[in-house]
C-alpha cells in the first residue's frame, strides 16, 4: 500500500467533485474527530439493546452460529 499514491488519487478525485453535499460531507469528514468513542454516538436504545444481548450471553440464552444459519437459510 503506498498511502502517499493514494493521498494524490483522492486529491484529483476531490477536484472533480461539483456535488455540494458532497463536499459538505468531505467537510464534515475533515472537522471531526478520530478520537470519538462510537459508545457515545449510539442512541439509548441501541445501548440498551447491546447490554441485553450481553445479559443473554451471561444467562446462556445463545444459539450457535450453525443453527440459526440453518434456521434462516431460505432467507439468506
Amino acid at each position: 500500500m503506498n498511502i502517499e499514491k493514494d493521498k494524490l488519487e483522492i486529491i484529483k478525485w476531490i477536484t472533480t467533485i461539483k456535488d455540494e453535499t458532497s463536499i459538505e460531507k468531505l467537510r464534515m469528514l475533515m472537522n471531526s474527530t478520530i478520537d470519538i468513542d462510537w459508545l457515545e454516538q449510539i442512541s439509548d436504545e441501541e445501548l440498551n439493546s447491546i447490554e441485553k444481548g450481553l445479559e443473554d450471553i451471561k444467562a446462556g440464552r445463545v444459539k450457535p452460529h450453525k443453527d440459526v444459519k440453518k434456521l434462516y437459510e431460505k432467507w439468506l
